[in-house]
């Protein structure tokens, strides 16, 4: 197999790469999207609350946003190509750990340590798309993160059709999964290796930014605040939706995990366009529509019976997440030469987000009800009025 892989990077080397880090991001977040999807099967079998559910999000996401902008911030200083390698490692192991834990506790450590692999992981390959784009950043950092969408869309079904009938112990069998991303990225990096070190003796990137410093202070604030924005209101899908459909609509946990699948592909195709439509008209555009442009219909999710949920549910993310390519780029044109720092702060700040996002939602349900959640989600996109204040980084 490492042979044949090794052959396809010989070809077309770029887009090759862009393909593979795609697909390992999809095989990554495949298996991270496995712990939300199961969370019915969690609440029920260890008699879980809604705070206890927003924890083990939080035990995840906390690994992954605390270590992505140390990782980020080393590898802009010491490339570490066999790191995406060690990433999928950790993940293989989280999963192993989820397959076979029989308490509240060694759910939570597992969580951990797929978080931590999620953390080693996304900084150096999104600074790999970078690196492959020959140019096209949004468009590659959209091929990359759209291979992280479908996995993410994937795990709810898989979960319906594999996990939910078979029990926490058939986890184990994505192993295989992650045993072929090893080898998928044990190449990648073998050829960002020569590659890198090639193009660092032919030519320096710049590291000046077209903006001052104190615009740079400020647009990087108010791409935090739309970065909380878009995933304050995701986690609430994420980790919420399939209870909110049971609870409101009294359909079955099957269809429940058909209904996140759906949005979570709109999610992965909203991605993509957001790339492409950021290479062509500007980063800036993109975020003002996708974060503002969710608002008429986060607003109306709440009212709307489960036809027009399900309708909602799909404009909301195709149009939400068209944002996050267009803000990592423009992040990492508004400070150059800090790809992989950039990368792992954006990443781990949004993974930061939707944790505190799990965690506080569900305590909100506990004490309310879920139904009051997405009330309160609703008003979220209105932070997208922010972008006013992001200066034009592609005309200067």
């Amino acid at each position: 197999m490492i042979s044949k892989t090794k052959k396809l990077f010989q070809k077309n080397p770029a887009f090759t790469v862009l393909i593979a880090i795609s697909f390992c991001h999809f095989l990554n977040d495949t298996i991270q999207s496995l712990l939300p999807a199961i969370y019915p099967i969690l609440k029920e079998t260890y008699h879980l609350s809604f705070a206890q559910i927003g924890l083990i999000t939080l035990a995840f996401q906390f690994t992954a946003s605390l270590l992505q902008p140390l990782v980020g911030y080393y590898t802009d200083k010491k490339p570490q190509p066999y790191s995406l390698a060690l990433g999928m490692t950790f993940t293989l192991c989280g999963l192993l750990l989820l397959a076979f834990a029989n308490s509240f506790y060694g759910i939570l450590f597992g969580a951990m340590i797929v978080g931590t692999g999620s953390s080693i992981f996304h900084p150096e390959s999104s600074r790999i798309a970078r690196f492959a784009s020959k140019g096209k950043y949004g468009f590659a950092q959209s091929v990359f993160q759209v291979g992280g969408n479908i996995g993410s869309a994937a795990g709810p079904l898989l979960a319906a059709f594999i996990i939910l009938p078979r029990g926490q112990m058939s986890l184990s069998w994505f192993s295989a999964l992650t045993l072929i991303g090893i080898v998928v990225l044990f190449n990648v990096g073998r050829w960002y290796k020569a590659a890198h070190l090639n193009t660092l003796a032919r030519v320096a990137p710049s590291k000046i930014s077209p903006v001052s410093k104190r615009k740079v202070v400020i647009s990087i604030a108010v791409l935090a605040l739309l970065i909380f924005s878009k995933f304050f209101y995701t986690a609430s899908i994420n980790s919420y939706y399939t209870f909110y459909l049971i609870d409101v609509f009294g359909i079955s946990v099957r269809s429940a995990q058909l209904h996140l699948f759906i949005f979570l592909a709109s999610v992965a195709l909203g991605t993509l366009i957001g790339g492409i439509v950021g290479d062509r008209f500007g980063r800036r555009t993109v975020i003002w529509i996708s974060i503002l442009g969710a608002l008429p219909f986060t607003l109306m999710l709440p009212y709307a019976n489960l036809f027009w949920t399900e309708i909602l549910s799909v404009i909301i993310g195709v149009i939400i997440s068209s944002a996050f390519s267009a803000i990592l780029v423009y992040a990492q044109e508004l400070i150059p030469g800090r790809v992989g720092m950039i990368s792992g702060l954006f990443f781990g700040f949004a993974f930061g987000v939707a944790a505190v996002g799990a965690a506080v939602l569900g305590k909100v349900a506990d004490l309310t009800s879920i139904t009051f959640v997405y009330h309160i989600c609703s008003f979220l996109p209105a932070i997208g009025l922010l972008t006013w204040f992001l200066p034009s980084v592609e005309k200067k």
